[in-house]
């Protein structure tokens, strides 16, 4: 297919997957225009600065070479703070301004009810839909997008002190060859080894637990257009071939913009089309994939039910996401939800809510890199679309990516660490022919998506005819000094 280019209950397990923040988001509207208040950055901390703006992948590389004084790492630290609450803050004050503006338009529209005409009521219910996008938009970028921003400058920084040091234990570690002793390390018996017993027993689960989705009516469309669909199973079914996965792999598929994957217990995957969208190359999937089918393999799963007591919360939250997608108005953790209406569910689960130790993510992590590079793909794939969401999309598409993961330095380092640990490879796969057929046929799939969705409704968009918003403050794909600028520095492209 492809060229080389270089007694469960099942209702339990649905409100388990389904413990999400339940965040719509809008995609335009200011209650002031412009963006914060500018802050300026020490001109004796500007070169650090700008090393902060490369990638991992250049800091793993490069940062060995560099000598940053510690004092000068905890001056960095400090400004890292104060940059990230003073751009909080502002969005904060944002959210009180349009808070009280909405009160007074509310209370003006009550007042005024008998005595305005319907233009009139029109425009004041057109200012309060406007308010509502505004406020949820900053809102989300307050709670979200900036501190997942700032979590990873300091993970960066982290890296420049820690790296060189770390480095040289790894090498230590591969020269007296005690690597091969770490969690995991027999990679060459992949598919003949156990990671945990009884994959089988998780089959049934699986299959209910889809059949329910489906029934209740929170699963979003699927994507059927064949070049994207058998595409998609293809590079799902050989990095599963290439794993520990010792029951079938159903992959589907599914029509909505959130950059998310997600497993069930038994083999069932789901890959939305955002995260199609977002991966540059084949490798960056095959990453993604692999760290999906890990979590079937290890049944984390099954032992998040095992741990998990049902308490109401769970059922709640099923039942406040069932409500909003059954209601047909939006989907969940999407930037695009209320510029396009419904675009289905992102599941993230909320391993704080469940009491479950972030070492299912580390261990996913571990295992997906390992399924990666048995295949052949470039494993450092997974580091570099990590990279990407936490530094650019990340921010709103992609927050289920990083609630209630591991700290951003341990991922990436556990990572590299497992990378630089597997043998080497005269050639890695990075992208295909495939892939670009298949991009080129999602292109046709989204925007015949968007189309569709164009009338219908939203959360925050019953009023029509209102005026054309403002653009949002904050758009996919830019840092966040876009909406939080930084003086005394220059632009750097990432690297």
């Amino acid at each position: 297919m492809k060229e080389p280019i270089y007694r469960w209950n099942f209702q339990a397990l649905i409100a388990v997957v389904l413990c999400v923040v339940l965040m719509p988001i809008p995609p335009a509207g200011a209650v002031s225009s412009g963006s914060a208040t500018p802050i300026t950055i020490p001109s004796e901390l500007s070169e650090l600065w700008q090393q902060l703006q490369h990638s991992y992948l250049y800091l793993f590389h490069n940062s060995p070479r560099w000598h940053y004084r510690s004092d000068r790492i905890n001056e960095m630290q400090d400004f890292l703070k104060k940059a990230r609450d003073h751009c909080q803050n502002s969005y904060k004050d944002r959210i009180h301004q349009a808070d009280s503006q909405l009160k007074e338009t509310q209370q003006q529209l009550r007042q005024e009810t008998g005595k305005i005409s319907d233009a009139e009521r029109h425009e004041i219910h057109c200012r309060i839909q406007q308010l509502r996008k505004t406020r949820t938009e900053d809102q989300v970028l307050a709670d979200h997008a900036i501190p997942i921003a700032y979590e990873n400058k300091n993970a960066k920084l982290e890296l420049i002190e820690q790296w060189p040091q770390d480095v040289k234990q790894i090498d230590a570690e591969i020269a007296n060859g005690s690597y091969i002793h770490r969690r995991w390390g027999d990679v060459k018996d992949i598919g003949f080894r156990v990671i945990a017993s009884g994959q089988q027993d998780d089959i049934k689960v699986g299959q209910q637990a889809v059949q329910q989705m489906k029934q209740s009516g929170i699963m979003p469309p699927v994507v059927k257009d064949p070049t994207v669909v058998n595409y998609v199973d293809h590079i799902a079914q050989t990095v599963a071939a290439h794993s520990d996965l010792h029951v079938p792999l159903h992959v589907t598929v599914l029509n909505s913009k959130e950059i998310n994957a997600f497993s069930l217990p038994g083999g069932y995957l789901f890959v939305e089309r955002g995260l199609l969208e977002a991966a540059d190359d084949e490798a960056e999937l095959a990453g993604v994939m692999g760290h999906e089918i890990g979590h079937v393999v290890a049944r984390h799963g099954h032992k998040l039910m095992e741990r998990a007591t049902i308490a109401g919360i769970f059922y709640q939250a099923a039942e406040v996401a069932a409500m909003i997608l059954t209601g047909g108005i939006m989907g969940i953790g999407t930037y695009y939800a209320l510029q396009y209406g419904f675009y289905g569910l992102g599941l993230v689960l909320n391993l704080k809510l469940l009491g479950v130790s972030r070492e299912f993510e580390l261990q996913a992590d571990q295992l997906g890199i390992q399924y990666a590079w048995n295949s052949g793909y470039d494993p450092t794939g997974f580091i570099r679309f990590f990279d990407k969401m936490a530094t650019h999309v990340g921010y709103v598409n992609g927050v289920g990516w990083f609630m209630d993961h591991p700290p951003f330095y341990t991922r990436m380092v556990d990572a590299m660490r497992e990378i630089m640990f597997l043998p080497k490879k005269p050639r890695y796969i990075v992208t295909t022919t495939a892939f670009e057929q298949m991009k080129q046929a999602l292109k046709k799939v989204t925007a015949k998506a968007e189309e569709n969705e164009k009338n219908k409704p939203s959360l925050y968009g019953p009023e029509q005819g209102c005026a054309t918003t403002q653009p949002a403050n904050y758009k996919p794909g830019e840092p966040i000094e876009k909406i939080c600028p930084i003086l005394g520095v220059e632009n750097v492209k990432p690297r």
